[in-house]
């Protein structure tokens, strides 16, 4: 029997401050995390949240709405041995489009935002 590679090794996770537009990996050890720039308490984003350019605004704006939401960015399995992709909204433009579908469909804001295709609603 194997074990399990991940459950060695002690991963960072992403966390943010999104009116700073910062990104700093902390260990995932559920301390709160300060802004290095506001020393706001950083939002937990995943392990694989990639951050957009500081002046991409559609972006960070779709960022926001995902992390307000309550989704995070991961692909990982709770033991980190299998990736399954789950889509998160990359545009402001992505956002509206599912809270369109969520208000006509009668679904909350994260399982609207987890939506890969709006045909899924």
């Amino acid at each position: 029997m194997s074990v399990c590679r991940y459950a060695e090794t002690p991963y960072k996770v992403h966390y943010v401050c999104v009116p700073c537009r910062q990104s700093h990996k902390f260990p995932w050890d559920g301390a709160e995390h300060l802004c290095t720039r506001c020393r706001a308490p950083m939002v937990f984003a995943g392990h694989d949240f990639a951050a957009p350019r500081k002046g991409d605004d559609r972006r960070w704006a779709a960022v926001a709405a995902v992390l307000e939401s309550g989704l995070t960015y991961e692909g990982f399995e709770t033991c980190g041995c299998g990736r399954r992709p789950r889509y998160r909204p990359r545009t402001s433009a992505d956002v509206r489009a599912r809270r369109r579908i969520a208000a006509r469909e009668g679904l909350d804001d994260a399982e609207a935002l987890a939506l890969r295709d709006l045909d899924d609603a």
